[in-house]
This record gives C-alpha cells, structure tokens and sequence, in this order.
C-alpha cells in the first residue's frame, strides 16, 4: 500500500479513537469490523508476505459481510457514506437523548464536543472504501492470492459503481455534502427521537435484555418492530363513535394534556387492536410510539422507568389482556393503573384490549375461600381502573356487509371485477350474498371475519362450499 494511503488510514484510524459524544459507535460491530481491516492493511509489511496476506484477505471479507448485515438491518443504500450516515443517526448517547427532551436545553460544552464528533465522523464517511479495496488486493497480489485479490477487487469495484450510481438521498437530508452539523442533527432528532426511536415507530418490550445491549452500554429492552402492522384509520369501516374516543384521548395525550389508560373490550375480531394500530401509526411523525408489552411480562416497573427518560410519547400496548390468576403480572398492572409511591411518568399511556370486561377468569375464583366476596371484587375490578372503556360489539347483518364491501373497494376489488364481469350492479348484489354466505358458515359476523372473506374472493378462487 502506497505511503499517501497508509497516511490516509493513519488519520481515520484517529478520527475514530477520537470520538466521544459518539463514542459508542466504535463498538458497532460494521466499525470494529472496519477497524480490523485498516489494522490488517498497517501490520500486513510486519507479518510477512504470506501472513500479512492472509490477514488482509480475512479482515477485508469480514468488513464487507459487517457491511451487508448493516445494510439490510438499516435498511440504507450500499455505500460507506450512507452505513456511517445511519451509525450516526442510530446513535444513543447524552447528545442524542438530551435533543429528545423537548424542555432541554444544549450546553456549550456538549454542544462543542458533538460538532467535533460530526466533523470526525464526515471524513470517515469520506474515506475512499473502495480504494481502500484495491489497495487491499495488491498486497494480496503481491504475495501471490492472485485469487483472493480478484475477489477483492471485485468487491471495490461494486462499491465504488454503488457509491457513484446512487441517486437516493442521504439518509440524513440535513447533513451536507461539505460539512455535518451538530444543529441540524440536533433540530432532526428533537422532532423525530433519538436512537431507534427516530427510526422505528412501534417496538415489543423484550423482558430479557442483556446489562449491555444497547449503545453506550445501555441495557436494550425495545425491539424494533421491522415489518409493522400497517394499519391505517382510512381502512377501518364502522366503530366510528368508538374510533373517536380513542382518537380524541389519544390527541390530549400527544398535547400534553391530561389523558386516560384505555380499555377496549368487547367481542372478538371487532377492530380493538386494529383500532389502536392504526391511531399510533397516524400519529407517529408527531412524536407517538407504540410499545407492545405481552401480559406475562412482569417488569412493569422496568418499562416505566425506562420509557420515562425518553422525550418521546407511548402509548403501551397490552393485547387480549386475561388472567388465569391474581399473580404478580396481575399486580403490577393494577399498580401502574391506579398509582404508586410515584404517579404514572407524563409521556405513557396504557392502551389493553380483551374480550372480557372481567380480566380473571372466574373459575379461578374459589368460592370456598375466605373472604371470597372480597377475593372477586379484587380480582374482577381491574377494569375499573381504567379511565375510559370502549366497548366494540359484534355488527348486525347490514353492518357486516358495509364493512366487507367497504374493504372490498379499498383493495379495488369492485373495480377490477366490475370491468370483468360487465356489471357492477350484479358484482355487488353478488359479492352481498356471498359475504352473507360466508358469515353463517365460518367465523360470524365481525370485521376481521369480512376482512378474511374479502382475502379469499380476490384471490379468484371457487368458494370453500363449491
């Protein structure tokens, strides 16, 4: 490798010891996968030709397989620039955290030391990877992997064409081609979230996070929900009255006003967790989240606390909320409802879903036991501590069929057929009788059931009875 070269690796290598506020991105592992390249190209006159290498030749595969996995996970472009773009916006730390926090306010010193870190950051983002890459496969030329440099090579060449055939926009629009600044960074995050948080809009509660999971050395209990339910509120037919209960508490909520837990319950396949779904995801460029806790977790106390120092708002989703027995989960719910040693933090909500306006089954409720009055008013009274409860019941007839054609025209299924069949009189007349038909031989009347019917008639296949 040519001395301009090994200078140029000199000073990357530095700017990445430098980090501070960002420090943590040095144990990403696409950075340390970095990192042991740019090491392997430095020892690689010291560990002989043969050996030096060889190490070239496995450090350099490592950083490109590290290279894929952040790509596909960050869902960014193939290029150096825009996985360092993404480092950067993933990143969770004091600087992140603190432009989060709406009421916060930027220090002078902790503002300095993230700009230095964004100018540290937009050289390493410069660094010329794929010269990089040809430099790597004539050390390996050199010692004879005629092979493994043109493998090598090979990879350089696709990195570069990616890096100059892209026409999608950085992943940070406001960081500039000349310069990243630590303002414009910190206006994105305040208005977005920090962290994964800015990246993803509802998570699931993972109760068995390592000590170290997250960056910095956070303990990492949210995972991200990749492929989300995409459940909008113009997909929803019916339940309008309920619909806006949700909507109107959930508006107090991301105004800062005083907002109540929810409960909907009711009948099942009635829209209740397509009903909160689809009011997180119009809310979330204001600022909403949604975290789904299942009801075995017991950790109540831990998601509070952890979700409490976030800027952003939640909403915690609890899904077919029951219980077999008062046990702890029971317990630590009722708490959080009705109120500890310390209230509710300000930026949660708790959301749940059943199909029973009594959580505990009553069977478990032993009328032999002492003071077993008392044991079923505490065991059947959760619900009351909710501050508003939605009910959902199953539709009549005429409901159930405005709500399948309502999915039916979302999905173009009338325009598609109609211009098939030559009548759109006949299509719907049709299309009635057999949702009808549908209701009395399979799931009942409910949207999810009208949701299934309108699934199998655009497929174009016969009727299950045919």
């Amino acid at each position: 490798m040519n001395t301009i070269f090994f200078d140029t690796v000199k000073i990357v290598k530095a700017d990445i010891a430098g980090l501070t506020v960002f420090a943590s991105i040095r144990e990403e592992p696409l950075m340390r996968a970095f990192l042991a390249a740019l090491d392997a190209s430095e020892a690689a006159p010291l560990g002989g030709a043969t050996g030096g290498a060889q190490a070239i030749v496995g450090a350099w595969s490592g950083f490109m397989a590290a290279l894929l996995v952040w790509q596909d996970s960050a869902a960014c472009s193939p290029t150096w620039r825009s996985a360092v773009e993404s480092l950067a916006l993933h990143a969770d730390n004091e600087f992140t955290r603190t432009a989060e926090r709406k009421d916060a306010k930027l220090s002078l010193f902790l503002k300095t030391l993230a700009n230095i870190d964004l100018e540290r950051l937009f050289r390493i983002a410069a660094f010329d990877v794929s010269g990089f890459g040809f430099a790597m496969a004539g050390i390996a030329r050199k010692a004879g992997f005629e092979a493994a440099a043109a493998h090598i090579e090979m990879c350089a060449r696709a990195l570069w064409e990616a890096e100059a055939s892209t026409d999608k926009p950085p992943v940070l629009p406001f960081l500039e081609k000349t310069m990243w600044s630590g303002e414009r960074l910190f206006a994105h995050i305040r208005a977005k979230g920090a962290g994964m948080l800015g990246q993803y809009a509802a998570f699931r509660w993972n109760g068995a996070a390592t000590a170290s999971g997250g960056p910095g050395g956070r303990a990492l209990h949210l995972q991200p929900a990749r492929n989300p339910d995409p459940a909008q509120l113009a997909d929803l037919f019916g339940y309008e009255d309920q619909r806006n209960v949700v909507i109107a508490n959930t508006l107090r909520f991301l105004e800062g006003k005083s907002a109540n837990n929810l409960l909907l319950y009711g009948d099942r396949g009635t829209g209740k967790s397509a009903t909160v779904k689809a009011v997180c995801n119009a809310y979330a460029e204001q600022g909403l989240r949604l975290v789904e806790v299942r009801k075995e977790i017991v950790q109540i106390q831990t998601v509070m606390e952890e979700l409490s120092t976030r800027g952003l708002r939640f909403v915690v989703f609890i899904d077919d909320l029951s219980f077999e027995t008062t046990d702890d989960s029971f317990t630590g719910l009722k708490a959080l409802l009705e109120g500890g040693v310390e209230k509710k933090p300000e930026n949660i909500v708790v959301y749940a879903t059943s199909n029973r306006r009594h959580f505990v089954k009553e069977r478990s409720i032993q009328a032999d036991a002492p003071r077993a009055f008392d044991a079923a008013q505490e065991q059947l009274s959760l619900a009351d501590r909710f501050g508003l409860v939605v009910v959902f019941t199953a539709p009549d007839q005429e409901e159930f069929l405005s709500i399948a054609e309502h999915i039916a025209e979302r999905r173009g299924f009338f325009d598609a057929a109609g211009q098939a069949s030559g009548s759109l009189a006949a299509l719907r007349e049709q299309f009635r009788a057999n949702a009808a038909r549908w209701e009395r031989w399979f799931n009942g009347r409910s949207p999810r059931a009208a949701a299934q019917f309108v699934e199998w008639i655009s497929s174009g296949a016969g009727f299950p009875w045919e």
